[in-house]
């Protein structure tokens, strides 16, 4: 099951993410010069389509941050702001253990100095978990074109905290730059409901041009930390190697061995040979001794050797005058 699901990760090109060098996300909590904090934009428009892909990712971040970050309490500013834009995607598909882990998360990393907003176009794409443990809302303008827009218009008026205000009416009549606004007061409750107007802010509305946006990223002092991939051997390379290694080992083994036993086999045969040699070598003496006592036998000198002494001994015989 781990191995399917890692299949389909993969599928979404999730092995980038597993890639070096990793992602240090104190780089969020960098200052300026001036020691003023810096804005962070991570740039992940090739996820957006692959919602699990991306609700990973993010909540790897803030596991990560929420791990690494020392407890600090009720601060009266967050050290560090998240504003997750298009938040639907953290929730689309998510398992049950994702949201509850993701509910935990955000209710506990308040006291590590970390504030996060759920950026979405309605409050019914957060799960209501999650949406208990938000204190501010900024709420722009609902349009209630069908009976579904008019359904969840009355139920995002429900999650507002009681107002002077006739919500219902007034989300749908809110224009460009207008929303209603409540946040948590100092004693930790929400403020009463308020219409507001937002300052435009003095940027580009807008997507970034490639080139503009591959200036900056070449100018970012963390570009040499980024820019080169580390491609160091895998776990699965070393034992693929070590496996390799050991195969190779054996096959010479088994040739060794191999070669040990035509050894053996050439020796017996040598043996063999030697002792057939051997035997024929004592044969042709033993031919050779038998020709030569045959060859003295049969000589002249021999036979009248023989007959002398066969005469000496007759002479001396008992009876003999």
């Amino acid at each position: 099951m781990i191995l399917r699901a890692l299949t389909a990760f993969e599928q979404q090109g999730a092995g980038s993410f597993f890639g070096e060098p990793e992602f240090d996300t104190s780089e969020f909590l960098r200052t300026g010069p001036d020691g003023r904090g810096l804005v962070s934009v991570p740039e992940l428009p090739a996820v957006q389509d692959k919602p699990q892909l991306f609700s990973t990712f993010l909540m790897w971040l803030l596991a990560d941050l929420f791990h690494d970050l020392p407890e600090v309490g009720d601060l009266d500013r967050p050290k560090l702001v998240f504003f997750f834009d298009e938040a639907h995607l953290l929730f689309s598909g998510a398992s049950k253990a994702f949201l509850q882990s993701l509910t935990r998360t955000v209710r506990l990393i308040r006291s590590k100095g970390v504030g996060i907003f759920l950026a979405t176009q309605t409050p019914k794409d957060v799960p209501g978990d999650v949406l208990a443990q938000l204190g501010n809302r900024v709420q722009h303008a609902l349009r209630a074109f069908t009976p579904d827009d008019a359904k969840a218009l009355k139920a995002t008026v429900k999650t507002f905290p009681n107002s002077e205000y006739d919500l219902e009416e007034l989300l749908t009549q809110l224009g460009t730059g207008e929303a209603v606004v409540t946040v948590l007061s100092e004693r930790g409750a929400p403020t009463p409901v308020a219409a507001t107007r937002l300052r435009a802010p003095q940027s580009l509305m807008g997507p970034i041009d490639a080139a503009a946006l591959d200036r900056a990223v070449t100018g970012s002092p963390l570009y040499s930390r980024y820019a080169e991939a580390v491609d160091r051997a895998s776990a699965y390379e070393k034992l693929s190697a070590e496996q390799q290694s050991a195969e190779e080992a054996a096959v010479r083994a088994a040739e060794e061995a191999q070669e040990a036993k035509r050894a053996k086999e050439a020796a017996k045969e040598a043996a063999k040979e030697t002792a057939k040699a051997e035997g024929r070598a004592g044969r042709a003496r033993e031919e050779e001794d038998a020709s030569l006592a045959e060859q003295v036998a049969g000589s002249g000198v021999f036979k009248s050797l023989a007959r002398s002494i066969g005469t000496q001994l007759g002479g001396r015989s008992p009876g003999r005058s």
